[in-house]
């Protein structure tokens, strides 16, 4: 699926997906607790790739972070903007982020990967390496399963990623792994985390789950 499918795929559910997902009481706990404390050790500006509604950008920045929000469709960020109009939010995709070389202190990932061929998601991990300052961190969502698939997910195709594997190509992309974990919910599909920071060299993470 090209970004262009895939956001033409969410357009058309836009209105159905803000009224399920869009605001932060949608979130488990337990991503909140997460993605808080590794907003608290992010330094510079942040942005969120592939924001939806923009419920974590305004929670982020809410609680401190200066954090814009980017996504390629643009029922998406009309929303965003509705419901935010305190934070920014653009067109953008996370093959091409639009911004400086080492300018963002943090990228959130939240599950925006999640459609993108495993073929091609070396050029977004590749693109956040680029973009983020030496340590800069990444914060990547994702679903974890024991074999790379495909599955049909409600709105398009997604990917299943092992939770090492998507580690490595991580660290490929010129990244530190400093957590990697996952876990299952009830009633959810398992879900997995990556935390990493920006590193001159390749470096293997020791990986749990």
């Amino acid at each position: 699926m090209t970004v262009e499918a895939v956001s033409t795929a969410y357009g058309a559910r836009s209105a159905e997906y803000v009224d399920a997902f869009g605001g932060i009481d949608a979130a488990a706990e337990a991503d909140r607790r997460a993605l808080l404390a590794w907003a608290g050790g992010v330094t510079g500006p942040a942005l969120d790739v592939g924001c939806g509604p923009g419920q974590w950008t305004a929670f982020l920045a809410e609680h401190g972070l200066d954090i814009e929000g980017l996504d390629p469709t643009p029922e998406f960020v009309a929303a965003a903007r509705l419901r935010h109009p305190a934070q920014r939010f653009r067109l953008g995709r996370a093959e091409e982020l639009g911004v400086g070389d080492a300018s963002l202190g943090g990228i959130l990932a939240w599950f925006s990967l999640i459609h993108t061929h495993p073929v091609a998601i070396d050029v977004a991990l590749r693109e956040f390496a680029r973009a983020l300052a030496p340590a800069g961190s990444l914060a990547l969502g994702f679903f974890e399963g024991p074999e790379l698939e495909a599955f049909p997910h409600a709105v398009t195709t997604a990917y299943f990623w092992p939770l090492g594997l998507l580690a490595a190509r991580v660290e490929d992309a010129g990244f530190t792994i400093t957590e990697a974990q996952a876990r299952t919910d009830p009633g959810v599909r398992r879900q997995g985390l990556i935390l990493a920071r920006r590193a001159g060299a390749r470096h293997t993470g020791a990986h749990r789950a």
